[in-house]
């Protein structure tokens, strides 16, 4: 009984820290509370501060000026990033399905928000990043595009941009999820691999991550652990990319194919690489009565900076940014 009391005070520990690091700004126990009860969490106002004088002493949260004001300290952080490691097996597929029930893109318009990954890349390599991604935009390694720019103490998706640094967003994948589910689609995000190509075509998945088994974004893991030869699929055919792979039900391809038809009008066409309704998909065995597909990472050209020399630091699924911030990767080149 009292391990179950401790768990449950770490978890409450937890959730706090959490809502304090997404928050630009300090959080008082009014806030707190109400923003727990948002994600089932009952905690009173007097429950929290309790808390609050607890997080303060262990040194994870830092007051503030205001009456009750508190901002998540470095250890908190910490302790945010190492706490509870079982409850967070899953949390991507989690996160998958917040960003696909909130995304809001009109297919006929063109305008919403999307879900966007991000890349922190320093100020003075930018340059040579730009240059280093070039290549991936125009063969089509990646979703689409469609980019945007942000610079230190800018907000892009939900990353706010350090000192000395350049936050690269690009149009994160989740989008076909979010839009199949719109249209009543269910879709099964299995995981995310290493994609090995071969005279310029896609061969095999030689790497795994399954999306229900990890506490950290795949594809985010695959590029920072420098596992990519982007810049060698697109130079001499034979490398090896990022992608993941999902299934929809049988019943549901014409949908599917409508949609993907009307993202392509909206110059968004680079997501699906393959799909398949039986037998095997680039030897990963498709289930009965179900489509498998592959898409396309839109962190595929972070990878080819990161195989460039450059420093990266990326944040796969970074929340939502909307269509009128994102332009074309050429517009941005242009402007440097």
């Amino acid at each position: 009984m009292v391990m179950q009391e401790v768990r449950d005070v770490e978890k409450k520990i937890a959730a706090i820290l959490r809502l304090l690091s997404d928050s630009p700004e300090p959080l008082g126990g009014r806030i707190i509370s109400r923003k727990l009860a948002e994600q089932g969490i009952y905690l009173s106002e007097r429950a929290v501060r309790y808390h609050l004088k607890l997080m303060d002493e262990r040194g994870l949260t830092t007051s503030t000026s205001s009456r009750d004001g508190r901002t998540i300290a470095p250890q908190g952080r910490e302790e945010l990033q190492n706490a509870l490691v079982t409850d967070k097996v899953g949390l991507v597929n989690v996160r998958i399905g917040q960003l696909s029930y909130l995304t809001t893109l009109n297919l006929e318009t063109g305008k919403g928000n999307v879900p966007v990954d991000v890349t922190l890349f320093p100020e003075l390599m930018f340059t040579k990043a730009l240059e280093a991604m070039a290549p991936v935009f125009r063969y089509g390694l990646c979703a689409t595009d469609l980019v945007a720019v942000a610079h230190e103490g800018q907000k892009i998706g939900d990353v706010i941009v350090p000192q000395h640094k350049i936050g690269f967003a690009t149009l994160c994948n989740i989008i076909v999820g979010g839009l199949f589910l719109k249209a009543g689609i269910p879709i099964d995000s299995l995981f995310a691999g290493i994609l090995e190509t071969r005279n310029h075509k896609p061969i095999r998945f030689i790497d795994l991550i399954h999306y229900d088994g990890s506490t950290l974004d795949p594809a985010e893991m695959f590029v920072s652990g420098k596992m990519t030869d982007v810049t060698g699929s697109i130079t001499w055919g034979e490398g090896k990319i990022v992608a993941s792979y999902h299934e929809i039900p049988v019943q549901s391809k014409s949908s599917a194919d409508s949609i993907m038809e009307k993202l392509k009008k909206l110059g968004t066409c680079k997501f699906i690489l393959a799909e398949k309704s039986s037998d095997a998909l680039f030897e990963i065995p498709v289930r009965l009565n179900k489509i498998g597909f592959v898409l396309l990472s839109s962190l595929n050209p972070s990878a080819a900076a990161v195989e460039a020399g450059v420093e990266v630091t990326c944040k796969a699924m970074s929340g939502l940014a909307p269509t009128d911030n994102l332009k074309r990767f050429d517009d941005v080149m242009r402007s440097g």
